[in-house]
């Protein structure tokens, strides 16, 4: 029973040494446990990849949102341009329908303060 104990001890100590030294992942250390190497090697580019790919994607989404919010402004304000200008138009239109000397001003208007 003491020789199984001692023995433990002494491969744990040869393992710690070994590793310190560098002999633990020795040439015959990959020779016998390549399959795992490259599985976790495989493994390490497939997570790095996909994060990288994650990252994209959410770049991406980003800047369409904000492409997004950008066009649906400029919705409303060329909509709001076009009521104006129809309302213009229609107003141009029923003063001369009435026969009335008006003429559509070409400053904008402003605003009194009175104080």
């Amino acid at each position: 029973m003491s020789e199984k104990k001692n023995n433990t001890v002494y491969t744990r100590k040869k393992a710690g040494k070994d590793l310190i030294q560098g002999r633990f992942f020795s040439l015959d250390f990959f020779k016998r446990n390549w399959y795992y190497v490259v599985f976790i090697v495989a493994m390490a580019l497939a997570y790095i990849g996909n994060k990288f790919s994650s990252q994209r994607s959410i770049q991406e989404l980003i800047t369409l949102k904000t492409e997004l919010a950008n066009a649906q402004t400029d919705l409303v304000n060329a909509s709001a341009k076009y009521n104006s200008m129809i309302r213009e138009s229609q107003m141009v239109k029923l003063m001369s329908e009435k026969r009335l000397d008006l003429t559509p001003p070409l400053d904008p208007p402003y605003e009194l303060n009175s104080h």
